[in-house]
């Protein structure tokens, strides 16, 4: 299909994942006008068609297409409010799109709020890491189907091959996102589990090496899966000691979402529940298994191993 409009966009925000995203459509032909609070970083990837915007209220002044569209890869909360602030004066047909890890209720009323301007708003779950960024990411889209149309060769730029899809109204893109991350919380704490096991029984089995059972796992097994590949990554890097990596595991809100909404919607979630539970508990209770929760996050999401 051939978009009304040429592929021009506005980027805020260019953290790990918003410069990955920036290179990539960069190289799909796509004009990118890009602000980040921190001028320096939207300088270092300047190029032909990556144009830095020095004040993020300068951005929509840039444009020379309509509709204006801008991508938001903010934290979220409050900072995804002040950026559509901080924009200016969005006009009718204007499309803004969350890519951030946003509170699905919060998306559904910046939606309706703008909608009472004419404004389209869509929120995006995008799951695939840093890697997933620059190479093809998974999409998840919710809002206005109408918007969600007009976008589709921003969609098949920035998504792996089969890798997007329309999942519902306003808030429905970051809802799949967030019980997307229930679920990796939980399959994230089997695999450290399991390994814990393996690594406990290790000495009276002679049990070779966890990264190279990690790389039998994934090919072929029931459990093969980038997950798994990334644990077996990340024995490989810091070894099967896992010393320098922290048996406290961060999290973010995601997790602890996923189980306030099952609560809510009265849906029993047991083991995503255990699973954030673990992980608010290392912080005083550091274990190997926290080791290794903590050394997956590093692989698939860049996230610190302190």
């Amino acid at each position: 299909m051939t978009p009304p409009f040429k592929k021009e966009l506005g980027y805020v925000g260019l953290g790990k994942m918003g410069k990955n995203m920036v290179l990539r459509l960069a190289e799909k032909g796509w004009k990118v006008l890009a602000f980040d609070r921190n001028p320096a970083v939207a300088k270092e990837i300047a190029a032909k068609t990556i144009h830095p915007v020095a004040e993020l209220n300068r951005l929509l002044a840039e444009f020379s297409s309509s509709p204006r569209i801008v991508w938001l890869m903010v934290p979220a909360g409050k900072p995804v409010d002040d950026v559509i602030e901080g924009l200016g004066e969005l006009r009718e047909g204007d499309i803004v799109v969350d890519g951030g890890n946003s509170f699905y209720e919060d998306s559904h009323a910046r939606a309706q709020k703008l909608a009472e301007r004419g404004i389209h708003f869509l929120d995006v779950g995008v799951s695939g890491g840093p890697g997933g960024a620059r190479n093809g990411a998974s999409l998840m889209v919710g809002g206005e189907r109408d918007a969600y149309e007009i976008l589709m060769p921003l969609w098949n730029d920035l998504a792996v091959a089969q890798g997007f899809g329309y999942v519902g109204g306003s808030g429905a893109g970051h809802f799949v996102k967030m019980v997307h991350n229930g679920i990796e919380y939980g399959m994230m704490q089997a695999l450290a589990e399991g390994f814990a096991i393996m690594k406990g029984a290790s000495a009276e089995l002679g049990l070779i090496d966890l990264a190279h059972i990690a790389h039998i796992y994934n090919h072929g097994s029931v459990i093969e899966s980038s997950l798994t590949r990334w644990l077996r990554d990340g024995f490989k890097e810091y070894g099967e000691e896992l010393r320098e990596v922290s048996g406290s595991v961060a999290h973010t809100g995601e997790g602890e979402w996923t189980v306030k909404t099952a609560h809510k919607l009265g849906i029993p979630a047991p083991i995503i529940e255990a699973a954030f539970a673990f992980r608010v508990a290392s912080e005083k209770n550091p274990s190997y298994t926290g080791k290794i929760l903590s050394a997956l996050r590093n692989q698939f999401g860049g996230h610190s191993i302190k």
